[in-house]
């Protein structure tokens, strides 16, 4: 009997009727002839709400505490699915991040699973049960819970399903997949029937639905991923391993923006070996992602770097930034956080050129000015102001025809 993970995202199960929804839409699974493993994120805005709650309660909420008091949100959601699902007439049980086995390092608020000990998982599979366990949440070695920060959910669901050898991962959201661009912004974005994992993997890196590290998990244990609606039963789209890009194929498979981007320049930085390292291994020890880089040439051998991170990190960055500024004896850090990116992905970009300067002149018809750039072989990212963002969605969308087939 195959073994599918399905995970539900939080406006799935918002209140008592889609959860039973949920419930109806796995047990169709389960009478199709699946065993399934379930993981759900807490209902609708309860994360939010129990953030907020935290900062009423305290201006600098622990971490620790923080992670304990969120992971909550999960157990609410797949305890109520449980019961769902047994108001069915399904034998079903609820499992936290805990009794999953879902190892994580203990970077609160951002861990990393470690490794999935699923035992228990596969002993309740094994009675012929539906397991559904809470997303976003693992333990370390110490007991303590953690929480796996954006994406956690989808992270958790492929990382069981690797784990436990599925089938297929089944991701249920409020899209019905993965479009050309988001289809909020551009009402002609095309539904993709498929893509592959390194594509994926950009969209998803620059603001696309998923989140990357579920992307990551799928590519590395070639686990494909089904990303569809949890309202519908419209088709939705595969996730798996590499499509083939023909040479008739478009070049540019979609437009991924994102909002969640503030700048940091620090501005008179020596420029000798080792001072880059002494900027951003303080970062890197904290947690703290940094996506695009950009140092202009040195005059007398003084230089201004400028990066960015998303805009929940710049406070600490900005912490962080200020004793190694002290090390190197370098000058002053301004920073922004009205920012956004907006890229083109393909991998038929890879031996095309021309890409880019097409991407620049459709953003210079639209009036959208390029603050920083970054590329990599299938993917280029423009850094822009944020109310722009929307703008620079629509010129590329439209000017690269993406609303077209083939």
């Amino acid at each position: 009997m195959p073994l599918i993970v399905q995970k539900y995202g939080g406006s799935s199960v918002a209140d008592a009727e889609k959860i039973r929804n949920v419930a109806r839409r796995i047990g169709r699974a389960r009478d199709q002839g699946n065993q399934v493993v379930a993981v759900v994120s807490a209902m609708g805005d309860t994360t939010d709400h129990l953030i907020e709650l935290a900062n009423q309660v305290s201006p600098d909420p622990d971490l620790r505490e923080m992670d304990t008091l969120l992971s909550t949100g999960e157990l609410v959601s797949c305890t109520l699915v449980a019961m769902a699902l047994r108001a069915l007439g399904y034998r079903a049980i609820s499992l936290s991040g805990v009794q999953a086995g879902i190892r994580t390092t203990n970077t609160y608020g951002r861990a990393l699973i470690e490794r999935v000990e699923p035992q228990r998982i596969q002993q309740e599979v094994a009675r012929d049960t539906i397991v559904v366990v809470a997303g976003f949440q693992g333990f370390t070695e110490e007991m303590d819970v953690t929480t796996l920060g954006r994406g956690g959910s989808d992270t958790t669901a492929v990382a069981l399903a690797a784990a436990l050898g599925a089938e297929r991962c089944e991701i249920y959201t409020d899209v019905e997949g993965i479009y050309t661009a988001d289809p909020r912004i551009v009402p002609s974005a095309r539904k993709l029937k498929e893509i592959g994992f390194q594509e994926m993997l950009e969209l998803a890196s620059y603001g696309a639905k998923m989140h990357p590290r579920s992307i990551e998990l799928g590519a590395v244990y070639n686990i494909p991923i089904y990303v569809a609606s949890a309202f519908s039963d419209a088709p939705g789209t595969l996730i798996h391993g590499e499509v083939e890009a023909m040479e008739t194929r478009k070049k540019v498979t979609g437009i991924a923006h994102d909002l969640d981007v503030a700048k940091i320049t620090v501005r008179g930085v020596p420029d000798r070996p080792g001072v880059s390292a002494a900027l951003f291994e303080p970062l890197a020890e904290q947690g703290i992602s940094v996506d695009t880089i950009v140092q202009n040439s040195s005059v007398e051998r003084i230089a201004d770097v400028s990066f960015t991170v998303s805009r929940g990190d710049l406070k600490r960055a900005l912490e962080i930034i200020g004793p190694a500024l002290q090390e190197i004896k370098g000058g002053r850090v301004s920073s922004e956080s009205n920012l956004g990116k907006v890229s083109i992905v393909g991998s038929g970009m890879q031996n095309a050129p021309g890409y880019a300067a097409r991407m620049f002149r459709s953003l210079a018809r639209a009036g959208v000015n390029i603050e920083m750039i970054t590329t990599s072989e299938i993917r280029i990212t423009c850094i822009v102001r944020e109310e722009r963002v929307r703008e620079a969605v629509e010129a590329l969308h439209r000017d690269f025809e993406l609303e077209k087939e083939g």
